[in-house]
Order: structure tokens, then C-alpha cells, then sequence
């Protein structure tokens, strides 16, 4: 039995952690010699303290703030990722041209980073003279960072985004030369390096901006409210709420997985940690291996979209539309519960079917010791939400959530807890949380408490020595898509210069127009509209650019280009901006479970023993929900709560129209719903699911009356054979 970072024991011969360092290659660090290793943990640590720091005493200015953090970022990335994947993992001995392990040209690669990136924070106070007439040092700098910034992310991230961002940028260098739409005066090399260096539009722009400013935080509150326990909590409390039903550990995944989302945005993260206890379980249970690998994948998919910490490109929607994040977590709460729900469907029949057992009383987890062992891990998610939607910033909201993670880690002690707790609320609702004469004594105390402890050895000197780890973890968590962001930088730079995203937005909307045109021209008139028809061809080539762009790229890059290109065509066809954005976020995630490049599929496969591309393909049938909700919330934004015109009957119809086709939906896949389906049933059921789950109230009763004659069949089956019941063990 392995120990796990939160306490809980994973009963796997495969250590969760190594697994997911296995199959995301965004941690995967090149093992490293003694001194190297401390090199670079002490480097990870001093940049999590940055970020820690300047979130609650004060952001440095932008640019500088940006340089900084890059420069961290592609300097570790040099120490810590090999240039070729077969050295990636050998431990490299030390010699003259590799001191400490690490060649030459990578520590050179490492100065030459940290220099360019720094370079334009060094000379901003003459950069409204610089921009547009740069001089040969910033030509040579720009051209520098560039370099070594595509490089860091080939490294980090893999092939696909540099190739895209090189595309670009020749396509920019050579657009005289473009054929048709695609010309356009071009721009010189020293024009290029201009905006995408000097500018905020390109390298040093808002996805770079976004991921220093507050995705680095929310990444180092997860990985710190793992460690002080807050994971188990929520997975024994998901124990006890679902374990006793039928097909108990498949549910007991999808409850766990969607508390464990709250405090982490990464579907391999969350897919080991909550399936070190769940696939084993389901596989005992009876259910084949790569039906439970699938189910904890899919489940864990949900972590990026669950409020209140979801992916990093949940962050970005904050620059790009200019609302509260508070705001994005409303408009987030029902689309992520559409898509456990549809997860627990497809699970709950499948286990009807099976006629398989919840977990049995001896198999639960005792409800009121898991409470009263681990209520204080809860305070920092209370404290953090509290503080966001009291109006403060995200990275102030997270601050506070830190902070209150290492009182409850280090002091172990319920009126401290308590104390600190009442402190941060008397301070919010005082208004005193930003003040000096709150900030200061609070720091002074959180520092004696962990001089304290450390000084006190044993027990109280791990949990010190344990935050400081978790420091550590955070930054290497957050590096890889520090230089994503970067590179993207550079693709979003040569589309505002060259104009070629609303280019791009012109064809796709021709090419929705005329799929729509031959389609109305086999269906009988009025039926459907031209604009109806364009809309939702552009809703489905989006969808799939999001899959296939998203196999090979970070979703928070895929989010960005997408959003880049495909936000102005669906702003044409009158879709509000913050509905385009969650539809194209939420096609980004899918591609977690998309085979061929199904990372989380294959993680959960890896720990299941079962086959990767059958576990991918079962895992997207799971994801039923995520699949469908972004169009129904496209045709019926009321779903989203915040859009504009929102009525709660709207919402109302709109979302139980919704849950009821995916009812259907499931039992169609699963064969079963009160009872065994017959084929012809199946295919009714699959049909009618579609006029019900579209917003309307008309088409829900549509497709609910269509269904009807396989209700009553299955309820006079049901009467005469009932589904089988619990077995306990």
C-alpha cells in the first residue's frame, strides 16, 4: 500500500504520482543530481514565494510583474526538461560540458531566457519611445526571446504550438505573397519582433499576464489544500453519500471527482488521486476495466470546469470579457453539473443492469469522525470563496486562501483555526483585509507560527517542511503553461496584426452557410432557417477544430486560439460573448478524453490494466453531457444565468429539458433504464432525446411525448420484473 500526499492510501503497485508525471508531460521533470535538485527546488520555491507575496502585498507593474515570472519560468524550464525525449529520463552524470549534469548550451539557454525576458522590464521607462522604431539591441533581444521561448515550449509542452506559432509568424512575414483573402502588406522582421515584443499585444500580453497574475495562485491553493487533507475529505464524504447505492465506487468517482475539481483544474491530477481508490473498487465490484477507467477519467475531466478553481483559461475569460471571476463561477455551476450528471446516468443504469451492490456499511467511512478529523481543511476553500465574492481580486481571494491553508497545516489546532477564520471575516466585512494594520499582524503571525513549529521538531517540523514542498510542486505545476501562454502570445500577436482571424471567421461562416444551404434544400420549407442552419454548422466545425486543436496543444492554449478566431464568427451570428468563450472552453476539456490523444483516458487506463483507445472511446460515450450542454446553452444562454435577458423560466425549461434527454440519452447507450431496452427502443429514445434536451418548451414536450410508449413499456416491465437489487457482500 502506497502512501498518497493527502493521507489516503492508493492499494495500486503503480504510485499515483509517478503515473501522473508518466502521462502529463507538463511535470515531468529529468531526474537530476544532488546539488542540481536543490538548485532547482530552491528556484521552484523562491518562485512560488513571489507570486505568494505580491498577491497579497501588491502586484509589481505589469511588464515587470510578466518579465519576472517568464523569466522563471523558461530558466527552470532549461534545468528541468531535456532537449530530446530519450534523455529525458537518464540521470546525467557530471563533466566539463555538462556541469551539474546539465549541458552546456541548456544553462546557456537558461541565461539567455532569463536576460530577454527581463530585458523589456529594464528598459520600460523609454518604451513609448522604443515601440514602433526599436533599436538594433531590441531586435536582437526580441529575436532572442523568441527563440528560446519556442524552444522551452516544444520542450514543455511538445511540438504542435511552436509549429503553429512558426506558421504564423511566416505567415506574417510573407503576406504579400498570400494567396486570395490571405494577402496582406506583410511585415518586416524588425515590424514583427516589434509588436510581438515590444507590445502588449503579443509575448508579454494577457495570456502571459493572466497565468502571473492568477492562475500560478490557484494552482498553489489546490496543491497546498491537498496536502493539509481537504482531497480526502471530500473524497470519504463522497464515500459516505454515494458508496451504499448500487454500482456504489462508480458513483462514489464521479462525487469525489467533482468535490476534488473544486480545488484542482487538472483532469490527470485528479484522475490518480481520486482513481487510486476508485478503480480498484469498481473493478472488485464487477465493472470490466476499461468501463472504470473511463468513468474516473471522464469524472475528472469535470475538475477544469468546476467552480470555484477550474482551468487556467477559466482565468482568462476575466481579461477577455472584463468580468468578475465571481461571475464566471455562476455562469459555470449548471454546465458542470450537467456533465457529472451525465456521467452518474450512464453509471447508475449500467449498474441497474449488472445488478451490482453499493459498498457495504463496513466499506463506508464513518460520517462523523470524517467530519471531525477534517472540518478545519475546509476553512481555506470558505476563506477563498468569501473573499471573492465579497468583490476582491482572485489572486487576493487566493492569498488569503494560502495563507489560511498553512494555519490549518502547520497549526493542526481548532481555535487557531477558528481564530484566524473570525479574523479574516471581521476584516472583510470591515473593510480592513487590504490594510497594512491587517495584513502586517496577520504575516507576523503566520510566521511565528511556522518558526514555532519548526523550531518544535518531530511531527510539527514535517508539516512545516511539507508546506515548503508544496511550494515547490506548485511552481512545477504551473511552469509548463507559463511558457504556453507565452507562445500564445506570439499566435495572438500575428492575428491582431494581420488581420487573419477575422479572415479565418469569414470562410467558416461560408462554409456553415453553404453545409446549411444543402440541408435546407432536402428539408421541406420552414422548417429550419438560413441563420439557423449557419449557426449550428459553426457551432459543430468549432467543436471539432476545439477536439482536433486540443489533441495536440495545452487546453489553455487551444482556449485562446480558439477564442481568437472563433469568438468573432459566433459574435456575427449574435452569440453573446461570454456563451462563445464557455462553448469553446468546454470542447477544449473534451479533448482530456478524445482519442487518439486521450491523456486522462490513458492514465486511468494505465492504473486499471486495461486497453487505452477502448478506454478513450467508452470515456467520450461517458462524456455525453459536456458534449451536448455547450450547444444547449448556445440556444438557451439562460443555462448560464448571468447572460443577458436571463428569466427563471427560461432557466427552468431550458435545464430540465436538458437533464431529461440526457436521461434518455443514457439509458439508450446502456441498454437499460427500468428495465432491459429492446433495440427499437434504444434508437426512439436516442431520437427523442434531441428535440427534448433543445431549449424550447414546445420541443421538450416534443420529444418527451415521442418517448412515451418506451416509459410505459418500461414501467409495466419494471412491475413484473424488477430490477435487480443491493447485494450486500
Amino acid at each position: 500500500m502506497k502512501q498518497r500526499v493527502d493521507g489516503t492510501t492508493a492499494g495500486l503497485e503503480l504510485d499515483p504520482l509517478k503515473l501522473e508525471e508518466t502521462f502529463d508531460p507538463e511535470i515531468h521533470f529529468r531526474p537530476l543530481l544532488p546539488k542540481t535538485a536543490l538548485l532547482v527546488a530552491a528556484l521552484l520555491f523562491a518562485l512560488s514565494c513571489f507570486h505568494y507575496y505580491t498577491a497579497g502585498f501588491g502586484l509589481l507593474p505589469e511588464t515587470t510583474h510578466r518579465g519576472v515570472h517568464m523569466a522563471f519560468v523558461l530558466g527552470l524550464i532549461f534545468l528541468v526538461f531535456a532537449a530530446r525525449p530519450s534523455q529525458q529520463d537518464r540521470l546525467a552524470p557530471h563533466a566539463w560540458f555538462r556541469p551539474g549534469g546539465i549541458l552546456l548550451v541548456d544553462w546557456a539557454m537558461m541565461l539567455a531566457a532569463v536576460a530577454a525576458s527581463l530585458y523589456v522590464p529594464w528598459i520600460f521607462h523609454e518604451l513609448a519611445f522604443r515601440v514602433g522604431n526599436p533599436s538594433s539591441a531590441d531586435v536582437v533581444m526580441g529575436t532572442l526571446l523568441i527563440v528560446v521561448l519556442l524552444e522551452a515550449t516544444r520542450r514543455s509542452v511538445g511540438l504542435a504550438l511552436p509549429l503553429i506559432a512558426v506558421g504564423l509568424m511566416v505567415y506574417a512575414y510573407f503576406g504579400p505573397t498570400m494567396p486570395g483573402i490571405f494577402k496582406h502588406p506583410g511585415a518586416s522582421w524588425a515590424g514583427l519582433v516589434n509588436h510581438l515584443y515590444l507590445t502588449s499585444q503579443g509575448v508579454y500580453g494577457v495570456a502571459l499576464g493572466v497565468v502571473a497574475t492568477y492562475v500560478f495562485h490557484y494552482v498553489l491553493f489546490g496543491v497546498l489544500a491537498t496536502r493539509i487533507g481537504l482531497g480526502k475529505l471530500f473524497i470519504d464524504l463522497a464515500s459516505w453519500v454515494a458508496g451504499g447505492y448500487a454500482g456504489g465506487p462508480a458513483k462514489v468517482a464521479i462525487f469525489g471527482s467533482a468535490l476534488f475539481g473544486m480545488i484542482s483544474g487538472s483532469s490527470i491530477a485528479n484522475t490518480v488521486t481520486v482513481g487510486s481508490l476508485t478503480i480498484p473498487a469498481m473493478i472488485r465490484l464487477g465493472y470490466p476495466k476499461h468501463f472504470a477507467a473511463a468513468v474516473e477519467s471522464t469524472a475528472s475531466t469535470g475538475g477544469q470546469i468546476t467552480p470555484p478553481i477550474m482551468g487556467a483559461a477559466a482565468f482568462l475569460m476575466i481579461e477577455f470579457l472584463g468580468v468578475s471571476y465571481s461571475t464566471i463561477i455562476l455562469a459555470a455551476i449548471v454546465p458542470a453539473f450537467m456533465h457529472f450528471f451525465g456521467v452518474f446516468c450512464q453509471v447508475h443504469f449500467e449498474a441497474k443492469k449488472k445488478g451490482m451492490r453499493g459498498l457495504t456499511r463496513e466499506e463506508l467511512p464513518d460520517p462523523a469522525r470524517t467530519i471531525r478529523e477534517g472540518w478545519q481543511t475546509v476553512t481555506p476553500l470558505a476563506v477563498l470563496l468569501l473573499v471573492l465574492f465579497s468583490g476582491y481580486t482572485p489572486y487576493l481571494a487566493a492569498f488569503w486562501g494560502i495563507t489560511s491553508c498553512m494555519v490549518v497545516g502547520v497549526g493542526r489546532s481548532p481555535a487557531i483555526t477558528v481564530g484566524a477564520f473570525a479574523a479574516i471575516v471581521a476584516a472583510v466585512f470591515t473593510g480592513l483585509l487590504t490594510t497594512w494594520w491587517f495584513i502586517g499582524p496577520m504575516a507576523a503571525a503566520v510566521a511565528v507560527l511556522l518558526v514555532q513549529a519548526w523550531t518544535s521538531g518531530g511531527e510539527r517540523r514535517d508539516r512545516v517542511a511539507d508546506i515548503g514542498d508544496a511550494f515547490v510542486v506548485g511552481a512545477k505545476y504551473a511552469i509548463s503553461v507559463g511558457a504556453a501562454a507565452a507562445t500564445v502570445g506570439i499566435i495572438v500577436g500575428v492575428v491582431t496584426l494581420t488581420g487573419v482571424g477575422f479572415k479565418i471567421s469569414w470562410i467558416v461562416t461560408q462554409l456553415a452557410g453553404q453545409m446549411g444551404g444543402a440541408v435546407l434544400s432536402v428539408l421541406p420549407t420552414g422548417v429550419f432557417t438560413p441563420a439557423g442552419t449557419t449557426l449550428f454548422f459553426t457551432l459543430l466545425l468549432t467543436a471539432i477544430v476545439c477536439i482536433l486543436l486540443g489533441c495536440g496543444v495545452p487546453t489553455t492554449a487551444t482556449y485562446i486560439i480558439m477564442v481568437t478566431v472563433a469568438a468573432p464568427t459566433l459574435g456575427m451570428l449574435g452569440v453573446a460573448p461570454i456563451v462563445a468563450h464557455f462553448f469553446v472552453f468546454y470542447y477544449g476539456v473534451l479533448a482530456d478524453i478524445t482519442p487518439p490523444v486521450a491523456l486522462a483516458a490513458y492514465a486511468g487506463a494505465s492504473m486499471a490494466g486495461a486497453d487505452p483507445f477502448r478506454t478513450g472511446n467508452t470515456a467520450f460515450r461517458l462524456a455525453l453531457g459536456k458534449a451536448l450542454v455547450p450547444f444547449v446553452f448556445v440556444y438557451g444562454p439562460s443555462m448560464l444565468i448571468v447572460t443577458q435577458g436571463f428569466t427563471w423560466t427560461d432557466f427552468a425549461v431550458t435545464t430540465f429539458g436538458c437533464m431529461a434527454g440526457i436521461v434518455m440519452l443514457s439509458a439508450a447507450f446502456s441498454a437499460y433504464m427500468l428495465a432491459p431496452l429492446r433495440g427499437w427502443e434504444r434508437v426512439l429514445l436516442a431520437v427523442a432525446a434531441l428535440p427534448t434536451i433543445a431549449p424550447g418548451l414546445a420541443s421538450t414536450l416534443a420529444g418527451l411525448a415521442l418517448a412515451s410508449p418506451v416509459f410505459l413499456l418500461q414501467m409495466k416491465r419494471r412491475t413484473v420484473s424488477p430490477a435487480p437489487r443491493r447485494v450486500e457482500a
